[in-house]
């Protein structure tokens, strides 16, 4: 029989244990692990979302991704969700421009939660990454669970004022497909001549600065990532060009 004594130091022994143990559950629960996020490529996996050239009759380069001036001028009331931040890129075309994917994957949703209207498509590829086609002309013909391929008509291109006439063009977002809370740079995924499609564009590209530190989010390159609902990243004290 277990003396009062010996049971005694059997629990004060086992404590550490029993805290350690309950410590660990209580994390858990109350600060559940994070899924990690998808590596950015080194090289870049997507191809362009049309299938003719660019040109003045076919499509251009619009608006980057990130902080550009038209984000910043309405970072609250167009982009607050997205921390101010213009996050996908906009190519002008045409009214009925077919729109080809940017690669391999398996169509998530149509005319979904996510993405520009009128209309819109989104498409989960194996990489961890998907793809976000929004201002579509008209609903997809395309169903949830439906295979693409790289280069195959999904689309056309459309215009949120539904004119064909005001701002016709497609916005293009790339998110990770966890659960597509995050935003990255397109430019970063598809392979293309970026340099080149800038100054062919519909108009300069210009990004807003904040004059304590002019050389951040300067380039098409250097944007940062778009983490949904969460704070501005460009509520600037002294920006430039001045807020007035």
């Amino acid at each position: 029989m277990t003396s009062p004594s010996e049971m005694m130091m059997r629990i004060l022994r086992a404590l550490p244990i029993l805290i350690l143990t309950a410590v660990l559950g209580l994390s858990a629960v109350a600060f559940p692990v994070e899924a990690a996020e998808p590596s950015i490529p080194e090289t870049p996996p997507f191809r362009l979302p049309f299938e003719d050239p660019p040109g003045p009759d076919t499509w251009l380069f619009e608006q980057a991704y990130g902080n550009t001036l038209f984000a910043y001028d309405y970072r609250t009331e167009i982009y607050g969700a997205g921390q101010g931040l213009h996050f996908g890129l906009d190519f002008i075309a045409p009214c009925g421009t077919p729109i080809v994917a940017i690669g391999d994957g398996v169509v998530h949703s149509v005319d979904g939660p996510h993405g520009a209207r009128p209309h819109n498509l989104m498409i989960d590829h194996p990489n961890g990454f998907s793809s976000f086609y929004g201002h579509l002309l008209a609903r997809p013909s395309l169903q949830r669970g439906d295979v693409v391929q790289a280069g195959q008509v999904i689309g056309y291109v459309g215009d949120p004022d539904l004119t064909c006439a005001s701002r016709p063009h497609l916005h293009l977002e790339i998110r990770e497909s966890e659960n597509y809370a995050i935003a990255y740079n397109p430019i970063l995924f598809i392979d293309a001549n970026w340099d080149m499609l800038l100054m062919m564009g519909g108009q300069p590209v210009s990004f807003q600065q904040d004059q304590s530190d002019m050389r951040q989010w300067g380039t098409i390159y250097d944007q940062p990532d778009t983490h949904f609902g969460y704070p501005l990243l460009n509520r600037y004290r002294d920006p430039w060009p001045y807020d007035w």
